[in-house]
């Protein structure tokens, strides 16, 4: 290691000024894009995905056409297999229940189980919750990482040694390695962060064993807790937050590449990796550790009044607050204008979760961000399509009410994503389609090839 760690100083001053030229060669006038007619990232100008697929497991809707054919914005919508998000949320909440187990069932399946299969696929989750003897030892606490989602990727690969069956893609068996793995995911999420904050943090190393009479929300709490100790109310929130982030359509990125790294045939293990690496990407599942430093430095720097807060979205906007990216984290997505559904579920929850702790005043600063925020961004920017709070803007204020560490938000999103993630793949597998495979238009100059001793 010394050594390597020589050659990459060594070759460090070649790096930097190569690096310029790569760039430069790398770079494409972003006119040829309208040119040619190519959809940067898959979207049209408004932000609508260009489809590359059918899927029954989840849908969203953002437009309605009016009398004349015409899209026209409206309050967001989303279906988990056909049933509206806040039917489901508001069928486990009235009878209280926890609804990730049954959501995950509902995503796998297709329907939503009867008590009978309900209390059977919770079993089953709770036998599955388990590590191989010695995991954590051998593969977690070996070159402990600084960031959780490569600990995660890192062990669901090692994984596939550990299977008889690593590359049998039946459904069976991918059925079975998918149920393995949205219950070894919390484990996986917990025990990397102990490592993480014993190595990294000079922490005590607290190793807690999952409990299989508890529900997944309840574990996860147990685990990264010393103490164990949680509040129902916690655990009931911390489940929504799961149900909520359990899918969002094949078009989202993780997914999506989970599609793609299916469709080559590949086994279960390569193809989550795959995913939990696009997860890992502040554009996508770190959205919300973004939106609780901001918030930090909101809080630390502007009053709670419109003016103020005004003010500072306008800096923010201009590039001259926070981290200064120009970006007001956790309004605006991809394909919501009006609303996210998930955003206004989570917004009541997140009420009560302040009230409860005594938090008002934090979940004041969130309301009027929310309120003022798509105002100064439809004054200073040109807009496409509308923009309002999403869903990672309620889960990162929820995140910091529970005091779970921001190291663990995006790990506790792929937690409930990877039940997704699954159903995606079985459906990919199911229907055989062809290896996904888009277009790309060239547009480099043609250049004649010149000898060596003539360069």
């Amino acid at each position: 290691m010394e050594q390597f760690e020589k050659t990459v100083t060594h070759y460090a001053p070649w790096m930097r000024k190569m690096s310029e030229i790569s760039a430069a060669s790398s770079t494409i006038d972003p006119s040829l894009y309208q040119k040619y007619n190519v959809k940067r990232g898959l979207r049209d100008i408004d932000g609508t995905g260009v489809v590359a697929g059918l899927t029954e497991i989840s849908e969203i809707n953002a437009y309605k056409p009016d009398a004349n054919g015409n899209r026209v914005e409206c309050p967001g919508e989303l279906f988990y297999r056909g049933i509206p998000i806040k039917d489901l949320v508001d069928g486990f909440v009235g009878e209280k229940r926890f609804g990730f187990e049954e959501t995950t069932y509902l995503l796998l399946f297709g329907k939503l189980p009867d008590a009978k299969q309900l209390e059977h696929f919770t079993e089953m989750l709770g036998e599955f919750r388990r590590l191989p003897e010695s995991f954590v030892r051998d593969i977690i606490m070996k070159a402990p990482s600084s960031d959780m989602m490569n600990v995660i990727a890192r062990s669901v690969l090692t994984l596939y040694s550990y299977d008889k069956h690593p590359d049998d893609i039946s459904i069976a068996n991918v059925l079975r390695q998918s149920i393995q793995l949205i219950a070894q995911f919390p484990l996986l999420s917990a025990y990397g962060y102990q490592v993480y904050a014993h190595y990294h943090s000079d922490s005590s190393l607290i190793i807690h064993k999952p409990r299989k009479d508890l529900s997944t929300a309840e574990n996860i709490l147990r685990l990264i807790r010393p103490n164990k100790k949680y509040t129902e109310l916690e655990a009931r929130i911390l489940d929504l937050c799961l149900v909520l982030h359990a899918e969002h359509g094949g078009g989202n990125n993780s997914t999506f590449t989970n599609h793609v790294v299916t469709s080559s045939g590949t086994d279960t293990y390569s193809a989550v990796a795959a995913s939990l690496g696009s997860l890992k990407g502040p554009r996508h599942g770190g959205a919300n550790i973004k939106v609780s430093k901001m918030f930090a430095d909101i809080k630390a720097t502007t009053p709670c009044t419109d003016d103020a807060i005004r003010d500072y979205i306008a800096r923010l906007l201009d590039k001259k607050a926070f981290d200064e990216a120009g970006l007001v984290y956790g309004i605006g997505h991809a394909v919501y204008s009006v609303s996210d559904p998930r955003a206004d579920i989570l917004r009541d929850y997140a009420k009560k979760l302040a009230v409860a702790k005594g938090l008002e005043s934090d979940y004041e600063y969130y309301e009027k961000v929310a309120r003022i925020a798509p105002e100064v961004i439809g004054e200073k920017r040109k807009m496409y399509k509308g923009v309002s709070a999403n869903v990672d803007f309620y889960s990162g204020l929820i995140y910091t009410m529970l005091k779970i560490p921001t190291e663990l938000y995006t790990p506790i999103f792929s937690v409930a994503r990877i039940a997704g993630w699954s159903a995606h793949r079985i459906e990919e597998l199911a229907n055989r389609g062809k290896i996904i495979r888009p277009g790309y238009t060239a547009v480099a100059p043609h250049q004649d090839y010149v000898p060596l001793e003539e360069r």
